[in-house]
């Protein structure tokens, strides 16, 4: 006989316009060894979270699978720094083993990327992205926080030496400070063999520098890039953040970001948990949905999934139904601690 469970429908994290969430951002901690000026306030000030407070791997792996039965099918695992968070090889070994999940990736900061890579690779991580916003010792360690350049490089080499697949380069430009770069990062990026994706500035900045007039736009990168090398248009598919194009000759891939000129809120497809337990339907949103006392005290993954449904079904529009955000938003937490 089969079970009237059996019969139910399944389960979606669709929202109240429809969008279904198929990735998940996973930020395993808050802290960062870098200070970029668009992340985070002055490092000095800030105050991390309690160690306590922090989701263990297990926790994590727990709510994954649980957000994977409903839908989730890919995970990038974020921080602050994740490669910060001891033994994070480990927990991207479990997340491999779900059932249902098609791929666990990575975002750094590169530091830690030289003597991590074998073992990430070992894990099962398929690709990874690392920040890289100058190519300029200082201008690097301005923007950065600290001077690091050459071991991101180093990083980023040994990546690559190990197979890690795909590997991205991240580039928030800003005006004034390294829009001049452009041409550089892309030859950078191109005589690796590698991707890169530039990055519209949001006001998310922990510095407070934010302005309308810093936002290079996807158009002007698009520009300045076709100015020394033929592109051909590969679009941006449904879901996803960036609009994508093949160099002429072969080597390597432009991606364009822009939440800010061009938003694509209406097909976003993400979820973010954060380092202490919280759901984000969105990077803008303000309602942080506490999946943690669920965790922690003897729920079960029906109450679980429960409060999961129910916070996408509350999904937010989105920034390109927003007011200009700089005034309209009362922005709660850092980036650091929302997990890029």
């Amino acid at each position: 006989m089969i079970s009237e469970q059996a019969l139910a429908p399944p389960r979606e994290l669709v929202d109240k316009k429809g969008r279904v969430a198929g990735k998940l951002r996973i930020s395993v901690t808050d802290r960062c060894n870098f200070a970029c000026l668009f992340c985070m306030p002055d490092k000095e000030s800030i105050r991390w979270l309690p160690k306590e407070d922090i989701l263990s791997f297990e926790e994590i792996e727990r709510v994954t699978r649980v957000l994977v039965s409903l839908g989730i099918t890919k995970v990038r695992v974020t921080g602050g720094e994740p490669l910060l968070r001891k033994g994070v090889e480990s927990l991207i070994a479990r997340l491999t083993r779900i059932d249902g999940l098609e791929s666990v990736d990575l975002t750094t900061n590169g530091w830690f990327l030289a003597e991590k890579a074998r073992a990430l690779k070992a894990a099962g991580l398929r690709g990874a992205t690392v920040s890289l916003h100058s190519l300029r010792e200082d201008r690097f360690a301005k923007i950065s926080g600290l001077n690091a350049l050459s071991r991101v490089l180093e990083g980023i080499s040994e990546a690559v030496r190990v197979g890690i697949e795909p590997l991205k380069i991240n580039s928030v430009a800003i005006r004034g400070y390294n829009d001049d770069e452009v041409l550089d990062l892309v030859e950078f990026a191109r005589d690796r063999n590698i991707s890169i994706r530039f990055i519209e500035f949001m006001p998310l900045d922990g510095l407070g520098i934010w302005s309308q007039d810093k936002i290079v736009t996807g158009q002007e990168i698009l520009d300045i890039v076709a100015s020394r090398f033929p592109l051909v248009s590969k679009g941006r598919s449904k879901g996803e953040t960036a609009s994508l194009w093949e160099f002429e000759d072969g080597k390597g891939k432009l991606g364009v970001i822009t939440p800010m000129s061009a938003p694509f809120c209406d097909d976003c497809d993400r979820l973010r948990l954060t380092s202490d337990g919280k759901l984000l339907s969105c990077l803008f949103d303000t309602e942080y949905h506490d999946l943690k006392p669920i965790v922690r005290k003897g729920g079960s993954d029906t109450e679980l999934a429960n409060l999961i449904t129910a916070a996408v079904w509350r999904k937010p529009d989105g920034v390109g139904y927003m007011p200009w955000i700089k005034e309209g938003w009362g922005k709660p937490r850092n980036m650091n601690a929302i997990g890029g």
